[in-house]
């Protein structure tokens, strides 16, 4: 029962502690009554003019995303890569090194299949021939 009030005690704090953070910035926060200008998305500089969106290419996005994918997953080849050496060193004996290195190849052709299929989808090509 006291790790709950323990528990308890720290979302109490917690909340109280955001709460009065927000209490305080309302009554400290600076009002007038232009205040209107204060929820524009920019505060400073030239008022904004026309809609905001905007069209842009979603290629750049896609390449970016795909390199966020394959960069995350070739950092999850550094411990299989850290396993499957000490498998070799003798350190662990109840893993087969051919379990591993079937593992491997499976994972690597799941990345071989997804970049095959990024470039056949023409998203690592920069300029599109219309």
């Amino acid at each position: 029962m006291t790790n709950y009030a323990i528990i308890g005690f720290a979302l109490f704090l917690g909340a109280l502690f955001v709460g009065g953070a927000i209490i305080a910035s309302r009554l400290l926060a600076f009002s007038t009554p232009h205040s209107r200008r204060k929820v524009q998305a920019y505060e400073c500089a030239v008022d904004p003019m026309g809609d905001a969106r905007i069209q842009f290419k979603v290629d750049y996005y896609l390449f970016a995303l795909l390199f966020l994918i394959f960069d995350i997953e070739s950092l999850f080849l550094f411990p299989c890569a850290t396993i499957f050496r000490s498998v070799l060193a003798g350190l662990q004996a109840n893993i087969s090194s051919m379990v591993i290195v079937a593992e491997l190849v499976f994972f690597l052709l799941i990345l071989l299949t997804g970049l095959v299929y990024a470039w056949r989808k023409g998203v690592l090509v920069w300029e599109k021939s219309v």
